[in-house]
Parts: structure tokens; sequence; C-alpha cells
């Protein structure tokens, strides 16, 4: 998930750490619920690119040097301890770049294939993502490297990150659109086995996880990436204060602001950002 040299020893944390959750859109929130729930006495930012939302769009050395120049102005504003990239494009391809020029210390998000591997009992999963992650040879490289013994469908959505969006906006989509984006992941073998494990490679997805579930063909293990996530900032940073409550609201920080409607608002204020500030960086001309 992050770096292998990383250590909690590595950097000094503050008593209330301020963690800085970082994505192109709003798949981000799914991260940040799971991250605050491990630190609850955390002082916490989401920052959202929607400027240049999906991240799918932009060529490879156009992202890097996009998510260089968001990141620059939000350490510099925020001056987090730590930094959550809660976007699997953003973390195959940037991470590398983000240690280079910052000290701030970075987590990533990577597809969970690992342990996928180790739930399957039929030996078929599905991998669920963006179409440029199921491309990345990131993504196939983990495969070989964890799954070699499994057959791993990959399923690229062109659609669900959006739909995701427009869910939390109050303009949900109908039930036919979400279980064509998803029949793909459900296979059945010539011996009759079926998947039985699909990854969500996108932090956008889990979002849509209560009507996933009800419109899969049969049940499944979802497998969401968040909880490790979580699970690897208190590596880093250690636990919370003991008897810890969540301390406040979350600011929320995004680059453009134009997604930010009344009833997305409302979404927000329910997972705790009541504060939310335009801090404008617009998508140069390509």
């Amino acid at each position: 998930m992050a770096g292998a040299s990383l250590s909690a020893a590595a950097f000094r944390v503050s008593p209330e750490p301020t963690i800085l959750v970082f994505d192109s859109g709003l798949g981000g929130l799914t991260v940040l619920d799971a991250v605050r729930r491990a630190r609850p006495d955390g002082r916490y930012v989401y920052a959202g690119d929607d400027a240049a939302f999906p991240y799918g769009r932009l060529g490879e050395a156009a992202l890097v040097a996009r998510v260089l120049a968001v990141m620059e102005q939000l350490l510099a504003t925020h001056r987090p301890d730590l930094v959550v990239i809660a976007c699997n494009t953003a973390s195959t391809l940037v991470l590398p770049a983000l240690r280079q020029r910052f000290a701030t210390p970075f987590i990533g998000v990577v597809p969970p294939i690992k342990p996928a591997a180790a739930a399957t009992r039929s030996g078929l999963i599905s991998l669920l993502a963006t179409p440029g992650t199921v491309a990345r040879s990131y993504t196939h490289d983990l495969i070989a490297t964890y799954a070699g013994s499994c057959a791993v469908t990959l399923v690229g959505s062109p659609n669900l990150a959006g739909f995701a969006e427009a869910e939390l906006a109050g303009t949900p989509i109908d039930d036919a659109a979400l279980a064509a984006e998803i029949a793909p992941c459900f296979v059945m073998d010539a011996e009759g086995r079926r998947t039985d494990v699909v990854c969500l490679a996108c932090t956008h997805y889990p979002l849509l996880l209560p009507r996933l579930e009800a419109l899969a063909p049969w049940p499944v293990t979802w497998i969401d990436p968040a909880p490790a996530i979580a699970r690897r900032v208190i590596q880093l940073i250690g636990p919370a204060r003991r008897n810890a409550d969540q301390d406040g609201t979350v600011h929320g920080a995004f680059t453009a602001g134009t997604c930010l409607t009344a009833p997305l608002r409302a979404s927000l204020a329910a997972r705790g950002i009541g504060e939310i500030a335009v801090e404008a960086l617009p998508l140069p001309m390509q």
C-alpha cells in the first residue's frame, strides 16, 4: 500500500495529526471514513481535484504534472503530517514523483489482488476498476505476483465512478445501468465454478456497495481497499489517544467546486465535512 521504507519512527507526528486525503473526485470519501474511524482524534482535510476529474482522461505525463502541482498547493496551505492518495490511478503513476519531490509521507492505494487471492474458494476473481487501471502494467504485475493460481477477470468500467458521484449528488442512476456495469464480473466456468470475490479497484465504487450487493446475480465477497489503508495509517502514525472521540468537522477543499450542488453539500456534511472551500487550480488547456 505504501512504500516499505516508511516507518512510524521515520518522521515526527503531532499528538493530533493532520491527515490529508486526496482524490480526483469523491471516491476518497470511502477512505476518509475508514481512516477517521481508525484515528478519530486526527484533524482531516479532504481534497478533491474536481477540476481534473476523471484522471483517466489525462495522459500519464499530464497526470503526473497535474498531481504534483495540486499537491504543492495543498501542502503549502494545509501542512499535513501525512497524505493519503485515495486514488488508484494517481497512486500507481504519481507516488514515486510525489515522494521524490516532497518530504511529507504519502500512502497510496493499489488494487486489492492479494487479499482477493487469499479469500477466494472457487479460484475465480474479478477486478472491477477503471479502464486505465485494468490496462496498466502495475495491475498485471500484481496479478502475476499474488494471484497466479487464480482466474482473474478484468472489468474496466467506463461509467461507474461517475455513477458514484451522481449518487452522492442526489441523482442516482437506475438499477439497470448499474447492473450492466457489474455484469461482466460474474463468471461461471465450464466446471460450474463461479466468481466468488470482486475487487473494488477504484475508491469510488464502495460508495455504491449496498446497491451493488443488491444487484449482484449471486453473493460474492466484495473487497474494499479502505480498511487496509486505515491500518497502514495506524502503522505509520500510531493508534488514537485512549478514549478519543471524533473532533470537529473535516475541511473540504476542491479545485473547481462545480460539483458542489446543494444535495452534494448535504451528503458531505453527513460525512463530517462541514467546512468547504474552493482552492482554485484550473486544469490547463491540453
